[in-house]
């Protein structure tokens, strides 16, 4: 392998081992070499031909304190989450931490990758459609309390993350249309398309003239709103909201106790607060879903049915 030199070396390790064998005086042997005398002197003194290091001896951060070093590492490995969900939730308290400078501590005091699940015949992931925002997926999922069954029902906007959640004593078409009215009325901005399963909430399942038309689709067509239904026996169609339905069941029923409805009820409301509010999500690039309903805003405000008020941040 070659000599790896400082790139402003003017000496080989050959020079360097001659120098220091040699008995000639210091002023020759710069006359000799073509070399400043404070070279000769440095190599004189020194017992091996190797360059010192010229970085830190103890390896550290520029932006980070030592301080702050200690709670990020702590963190990591007390969460063991991955590298950009740290990065949200420490942003929070460190908010001139960049992703770069957090993989780099990271590295520096060897935090392994975490390891990734492989699957066999993995299926490729399909990407959606991109649409403005106002395409929200319905589903309905069952919760259990101490007072017995309910059921949650689920909208969640395919581009903005935003979600909206109820909870119903029964899985029935009034609740489901209940529901509709409720989302309309909550987003600030114009519904233009739902997909939902074929359930007996949302639609009919019997065709042809002498079918009624649902009071969902009826509210749609009021509202100017295109319901789409998932094919049939193809629940993943819906996976989305689905995914959702997990997300709130993890936070909510499969984590705590509750002793009666009411008590699930505000659990639930103060979840999608913070969802709504102040979770950063990776698929949104570290933004919330708020935060990405404001931006859209600021470029199409007549797309909106209400005037937002901008959240006041430090």
């Amino acid at each position: 392998m070659g000599q790896l030199l400082h790139k402003c070396a003017r000496t080989t390790e050959k020079t360097r081992r001659e120098i220091q064998l040699s008995k000639e005086s210091i002023a020759s042997l710069a006359r000799r070499f073509g070399v400043n005398r404070k070279t000769i002197a440095k190599w004189k003194n020194r017992t091996s031909c190797q360059d010192v290091p010229m970085g830190p001896k103890v390896k550290r951060s520029k932006v980070l304190t030592e301080q702050e070093e200690k709670v990020v590492i702590a963190f990591r490995k007390l969460t063991q989450l991955p590298l950009d969900d740290c990065l949200y939730t420490l942003q929070e308290t460190i908010p001139h931490l960049s992703r770069s400078t957090l993989h780099r501590c990271f590295q520096r005091h060897g935090c392994p990758k975490l390891e990734k699940v492989k699957l066999n015949n993995k299926a490729a992931k399909k990407q959606f459609k991109t649409y403005p925002i106002g395409y929200f997926h319905i589903d309905i999922a069952e919760v259990q309390t101490a007072q017995g069954k309910l059921y949650l029902f689920v909208a969640i906007d395919r581009t903005s993350k935003s979600c909206y959640a109820r909870l119903y004593a029964f899985a029935s078409m009034s609740a489901a249309v209940g529901f509709l009215e409720d989302l309309i009325a909550f987003v600030p901005y114009k519904i233009h398309k739902i997909l939902t399963d074929n359930g007996v909430q949302f639609t009919n399942r019997k065709e042809g003239e002498l079918a009624l038309e649902h009071m969902f689709d009826r509210i749609c067509e009021q509202e100017g709103i295109v319901h789409r239904r998932t094919q049939l026996a193809h629940p993943w169609t819906n996976g989305q909201v689905e995914r959702m339905n997990r997300t709130i069941k993890e936070a909510t029923v499969q984590s705590y106790y509750y002793s009666s409805h009411q008590q699930l009820e505000r659990h639930l409301n103060d979840f999608l607060l913070a969802y709504n509010f102040a979770r950063r999500l990776k698929a949104l690039k570290g933004k919330t879903p708020w935060q990405l309903i404001e931006e859209q805003w600021q470029k199409i405000l007549t797309f909106f049915t209400k005037i937002l008020i901008p959240l006041l941040r430090d």
